[in-house]
């Protein structure tokens, strides 16, 4: 598998960075890495990182306002602990803590609440935009320094 992930470069990242803010328990990170290792423009593969991971959460936050309960715990896998937590956060930090979406384990539910919240969609994608960008750009930059 990671050989076919590496092989086709661009196109695995976006579709490893949609799947790992929705459905499954994956990570887009070392796939970003190991293309900027093989010497992929930085830009590039920051981009494509980004927008993929964006339109997973993005999916995540429209089962937040459109789904169903047994939807969001069947499909998402996010349980009652996870969304009573992220609702707190959410309720605590209002819409800045989306800022956070990148984070293992609160990141779904929080694009999840944001969802059942009815944050209005543009600022979802703005702040969901900028924390997963910054996080892709410090991920860049630390393996950049290591070629």
């Amino acid at each position: 598998m990671e050989n076919f992930l590496l092989d086709n470069g661009l196109p695995a990242l976006f579709l490893l960075s949609l799947l790992a803010a929705t459905l499954l328990p994956l990570g887009s990170e070392w796939l970003l890495v190991a293309l900027i290792l093989q010497g992929l423009p930085l830009t590039q593969v920051i981009a494509v990182a980004t927008f993929g991971n964006v339109l997973g959460a993005f999916i995540t936050y429209g089962i937040g306002l459109w789904g169903s309960e047994l939807f969001m715990r069947k499909l998402l896998r996010v349980d009652k602990k996870q969304t009573a937590r992220a609702m707190e956060l959410y309720q605590r930090y209002g819409a800045i803590s989306l800022l956070f979406a990148w984070l293992p384990i609160i990141g779904d539910p929080l694009c999840l609440a944001a969802g059942i919240l009815r944050l209005q969609p543009l600022l979802f994608l703005f702040l969901v935009f900028l924390g997963k960008l910054s996080r892709y750009i410090l991920i860049a930059m630390v393996a950049d320094m290591h070629i």
